[in-house]
């Protein structure tokens, strides 16, 4: 477990990439509510020579540099769990565009699965032979239908074998 300790805020350093995401009105609330509250949350810091580099926390770090503070309470992580921690706390609006990409590329993976899927069990040529049983088949189909519409449909078991066999239907 690691233990909390007091790192001195010159020396701290920020990566660039981590400053791009620095918003000024975060910096302010956080501020006011360290203020009221103390420094609830460390930030993280890995060793790097004569001084630490900022895992997490940079709007922590930034309104205790506005309230005057010359250190700060944080963890130190290893370069390893560093490492882990940037690659699970991307920028938000970078996760929701990987999000989104990775929904877009499932979705369309399905949809071509889909296509190959209803390609294979339709065959494009239909040959004579297998023509024929369907031709057949449907014609049996309207015939009954038209048959159904001109006579009475049958109410009983006997009715019904009856009306077949005058029809000429195998059952």
């Amino acid at each position: 477990m690691l233990k909390p300790e007091k790192f001195p805020i010159d020396k701290i350093y920020v990566p660039v990439k981590k400053r791009k995401t620095l918003k000024s009105e975060v910096v302010q609330e956080i501020a006011e509510s360290i203020l009221e509250n103390g420094q609830q949350a460390p930030i993280l810091v890995r060793p790097d020579e004569d001084r630490f580099v900022l895992v997490e926390g940079l709007h922590r770090l930034e309104a205790c540099k506005a309230l005057g503070e010359t250190t700060i309470i944080g963890l130190l992580v290893s370069a390893q769990v560093a490492r882990h921690e940037e690659h699970h706390h991307q920028d938000p609006q970078a996760e929701a565009e990987r999000q989104k990409t990775e929904r877009l590329r499932k979705l369309r993976l399905e949809k071509e699965a889909a296509e190959k899927l209803t390609a294979a069990s339709s065959p494009a040529l239909e040959t004579e032979s297998a023509k024929r049983p369907r031709e057949l088949a449907e014609k049996k189909i309207k015939a009954t239908a038209n048959r159904r519409d001109r006579s009475a449909t049958p109410t009983t078991l006997s009715d019904w074998f009856a009306q077949q066999e005058r029809e000429g239907n195998r059952y």
